[in-house]
């Protein structure tokens, strides 16, 4: 119990230390929660239980996993977000329109522009042949964009972080050799820092909103051998409402404390694991994410501070209104020799912004198309290391974004033009069993 105490300890310690955000999943979900389904594009894990991190995908695939079991994975993940203004950023919309004037300024940059990393840790255990017990650390849903500080939509945003930290202690139940079940708790902690530029009346400051709150959801899945080499595995994961509490400060203005609350998605997979023969696997899955339970955000000011406002004005409301979205995926291991895997993967993965006028600079996002590869190595008998690369494509994303009116002061932005968008991933797991 002392080892496994310790192990535990510092997988968590390794994990967060290397958590930073990007949305690489739709929206801005994160689906890089392992190593080892890099290499297939993240096709069938529900259905895979390939080592300890099914914590995340399916609770259920613990019963697959003999005796102590541990998964940590490092990821580098570069996503590239480069606008392109098409002129009306930059135009008069005429008298007497209600709508704010161009905010002058460039494209911004890259704001994507670096490599993140993103760090998980897993632990199972089996307590009893019936029996399974586990824990996982990962990061569910986040989002990093950052503009040079004379972008043009600087007043619509010029910095967000999103994180979140999600804690999911979990048990199996193995029915008999056909049926088994997993259910988990998940403790979520999220942060998040909106920066951009506020409209004084003659000239401009910067704005800061920060929020954070801590919340509970849940998970279950279930695994069904359906045959002596095919798998089926179904798994679900709650949505997590948050009421995400802190204060909007304006240079020069004051503050305010503020509340925003936002339900993060729930998500529904079912997946299939096939074996051919000894040398081919086949892996596959749709999932579902409810990304429509995010509309219009409000900001709602929760005291007074910032000049003339009072307690529940709602100083603004982050506008999204996604509809929900689903992913598709494919992908096949090979056995090249006795120690060594190779594995390959396309997937399918459509945004939830549902039209230009709905894509904001917070979030670019655009449809995108997975193309994967990667591997397996058995180090020692107990040791696998599983590496993997991706390339996300990702089609050109138009925008034609108006914040405000001309009479709310601070709302002015204008946004209109192209982003090009791609992303590149790569990771490396180790997996033990004791």
């Amino acid at each position: 119990m002392r080892k496994t105490n310790r192990i535990m300890r510092a997988g968590v310690v390794a994990a967060l230390a290397g958590w930073t955000t990007a949305g690489h999943a739709a929206g801005f979900a994160l689906i890089e929660q392992n190593a080892s389904g890099l290499g297939n594009a993240y096709s069938g894990q529900a259905a895979a239980a390939e080592n300890s991190s099914t914590v995340y995908f399916n609770p259920a695939g613990m019963a697959y996993l003999p005796g102590l079991r541990v998964s940590g994975s490092a990821a580098l993940i570069r996503p590239t977000a480069k606008f392109t203004d098409d002129g009306a950023s930059r135009s008069p919309l005429g008298a007497g329109t209600g709508l704010p004037a161009p905010a002058g300024g460039g494209n911004g940059g890259d704001a994507g522009g670096t490599w993140i990393p993103l760090g998980n840790f897993y632990i199972t255990y089996e307590i009893t042949p019936k029996l399974w017990a586990g824990f996982g650390v990962s990061t569910p849903f986040g989002l990093k964009t950052q503009y040079d500080s004379t972008f043009i939509g600087r007043f619509q945003s010029q910095k967000v972080d999103l994180k979140t930290y999600d804690f999911n202690p979990s048990v199996a139940y193995k029915v008999n050799d056909t049926f088994s079940f997993g259910a988990g708790l998940s403790y979520q902690r999220t942060n998040l820092q909106l920066d951009r530029s506020f409209s004084l009346v003659a000239a401009s400051a910067a704005e800061s909103v920060t929020l954070k709150d801590g919340s509970f959801g849940w998970n279950v899945g279930a695994m069904i051998n359906a045959g002596p080499k095919t798998r089926l595995g179904v798994t679900y994961r709650s949505a997590v409402s948050h009421d995400l509490t802190g204060n909007v400060a304006i240079n020069g203005v004051g503050n305010a404390a503020a509340i925003a609350k936002v339900a993060f998605p729930d998500t529904a997979s079912i997946a299939l694991s096939h074996a051919f023969n000894d040398k081919w696997q086949l892996l596959s899955d749709v999932t579902w994410t409810r990304w429509s339970r995010i509309q219009g955000i409000p900001l709602v000011l929760t005291s007074t501070g910032l000049g003339a406002s009072p307690a529940g004005t709602a100083a603004d409301v982050l506008d999204f209104q996604f509809k929900d979205s689903y992913r598709a995926g494919i992908g096949l291991n090979y056995r090249w020799k006795e120690d060594l895997t190779w594995k390959f993967g396309v997937a399918y993965d459509s945004t939830p912004v549902p039209d230009s006028t709905h894509r904001s600079t917070i979030l670019p996002d655009n449809n995108r198309t997975w193309l994967a590869v990667g591997g397996k190595y058995q180090v020692t008998k107990e040791g696998t290391l599983d590496f993997g690369y991706a390339h996300l494509f990702m089609s050109d994303a138009a925008i034609s974004r108006i914040k405000g009116t001309a009479a709310a002061a601070g709302q002015q932005g204008i946004v209109s033009g192209n982003y090009n968008l791609q992303v590149d991933i790569v990771s490396v797991q180790y997996s033990h069993a004791f």
